[in-house]
This record gives structure tokens, sequence and C-alpha cells, in this order.
């Protein structure tokens, strides 16, 4: 019987470390084979973490005033900061943000959203994904900005 028990046990460990929680490893990837990127990645690549999704964010301050009217920079601002307040409700951060998608009613004032984004994005650049759409929740707001995040399963 202890014979049967040791030999058990390896097996027990292999099955235990494998359903471990890691901390995750993210890569951020910009093949050669696609265009260079503008303030984005192409791929990224998380193993391990928890994952998080953050539901879209618009321009409104903590007491649902609207933050910038037809002003997009301000507008982007804002989405940022509250982007950045539901994230360390889990105990992350923007570096933590593997993907973005960004809803705009006007997507020629593109450069704009890049100017904001890229005050906030300074270490890695998450994937994107931009759609032009022609109304947002509010006639007043001007973009929104939904997150995907990957943090250590500790936190």
């Amino acid at each position: 019987m202890k014979r049967r028990i040791l030999l058990l046990f390896p097996c027990f460990l292999i099955i235990l470390a494998g359903c471990a929680h890691k901390e995750p490893v993210v890569r951020y990837l910009n093949p050669a084979t696609l265009p260079k990127p503008n303030g984005y990645s192409h791929v990224v690549e998380v193993e391990g973490g928890r994952t998080l999704y953050v539901s879209g964010q618009i321009a409104l301050d903590k007491d649902g005033a609207l933050v910038g009217k037809g002003d997009l920079k301000t507008q982007t601002r804002q989405v940022f900061e509250n982007l950045q307040s539901a994230l360390r409700a889990s105990g992350a951060t923007l570096d933590h943000v593997v993907k973005i998608t960004v809803f705009m009613t006007d997507v020629s004032d593109i450069q704009a959203f890049r100017d904001v984004r890229d005050t906030y994005f300074t270490q890695h650049h998450p994937a994107s994904s931009l759609v032009q759409v022609s109304r947002l929740a509010r006639p007043d707001l001007l973009i929104e900005i939904e997150a995907v995040a990957v943090i250590d399963p500790a936190k």
C-alpha cells in the first residue's frame, strides 16, 4: 500500500503543478509580413494570468456629467481616466491592457485620438480595433473604448 502511494505521489505533483495559476507572460508581436502598426500591436500573446473584460467607457465623470462636449481629445482623456479607474478596481493598470476596441463617431479625427492614447500607453501598445459608428449611447458622445487586460492571478 505504501509503495502504491509513493508511486502515485509524483503523478499528483505533476497534476497539481499543471493546475497552478501562473503569473502571466505577455508577448507583443508585430510580424515583418504585416505593415508597421501606428500605436498598437498586431498580436498580443498571453499565457497564464487572470483576464479582465472592461465594458465600454465613455466621457462621463463619476457624477454622470459629460466631459468635453464636442471635443474629441478631452473626451478621449476622460475615457482613459475611466478605464484606469475600472482597472484599478481589480488591481490592474493600463500596462495590463492587451486589447482595446475603440468606437468613434468620426474617424477623420483619428490623430486627436492617437495623440491622447499615446500618453496613456507608454510601455506596450495593446492590440487594437477601431470602428466608426453612426452614434453612441448619447448623441453628444464622440468616443467609447472597451478593454481586455491580463493580470497576475494573485492580485
